[in-house]
């Protein structure tokens, strides 16, 4: 299949003002992980971000994506005086006031977190809110195979309920070589799957790849609001998608825009 070729616009500000600046519907796809309350300082940039900043960046984000269009907002809770925020959860209904669906609450499994000494279990997983502007018009799921591929289903028929709660009979089938993959992803984390980029906190390469080949098709259009390390950018040039990201801080900035352009582009399509 001929490789579609795929542009990339970096842009160093704050993405509010910038964001004023892309077409409404424009987007097809926006991968982002915004500041996690106080959690992380971002070179003082952090003290920048608060309520406000993140309702009104949803309510930009919704304008600029397309009919269709997903917008996946990876996002965690920090913990202070013992009591996790809940923010994620404020923002995810702020989606859903602007005219967000929440299509899809997934979750980022970590499979190596980093223990710590506290009374309560590990925080091994943070939140992945795929929203859709509308039902998202694409869908290529990641499938994985079937434990019991090619079986027959035996045993009393299957049983089912329906929307109404009615049961409903199943006839015996063939079980298929693949499903649809689940809700919750795993991935390894840390400075030794990321290259050591100097960053607090990139997310793996292999997060942003599976929500592009889910979300979007080929020559589509990607953002990343908060582009951060730039691993959404690294991973849309290598898809064949168009990739448009905007970091305030300078220090990340300059190390996005030198890991995405010394990504080689994409060459051929693979099967996912």
């Amino acid at each position: 299949m001929t490789k579609i070729p795929s542009t990339q616009e970096l842009i160093h500000g704050d993405c509010l003002e910038e964001m004023k600046n892309l077409e409404e519907n424009s987007i097809d796809l926006t991968v982002t992980s915004p500041p996690y309350d106080n959690l992380r300082t971002y070179n003082g940039n952090n003290a920048l971000w608060s309520e406000q900043v993140w309702k009104d960046c949803i309510q930009e984000l919704f304008r600029v994506t397309k009919q269709g269009g997903v917008v996946v907002w990876v996002v965690g809770d920090a913990t202070i005086k013992g009591s996790e925020t809940g923010t994620s959860f404020k923002q995810a209904l702020h989606a859903m006031e602007c005219g967000f669906k929440l299509h899809d609450t997934m979750i980022y499994r970590k499979e190596n977190y980093t223990p710590l000494t506290h009374n309560r279990y590990e925080q091994e997983w943070e939140y992945m809110f795929v929203l859709g502007k509308g039902k998202p018009i694409t869908f290529n799921p990641i499938k994985v195979p079937c434990k019991y591929a090619g079986q027959k289903t035996w045993g009393k028929p299957n049983m089912y309920k329906d929307n109404s709660g009615k049961l409903t009979q199943v006839a015996q089938t063939i079980i298929n070589d693949t499903k649809i993959r689940g809700n919750i992803s795993s991935y390894l984390v840390g400075s030794t799957q990321t290259g050591r980029i100097k960053h607090p906190a990139p997310f793996p390469e292999q997060l942003a790849h599976d929500h592009i080949i889910s979300w979007s098709n080929e020559g589509g259009t990607v953002l990343d609001c908060f582009m951060g390390s730039g691993t959404t950018g690294k991973m849309a040039k290598q898809l064949g998608r168009d990739f448009i990201g905007i970091e305030l801080d300078p220090d990340y900035f300059e190390i996005a825009k030198n890991r995405i352009n010394a990504t080689p582009p994409w060459e051929l399509v693979n099967e996912y």
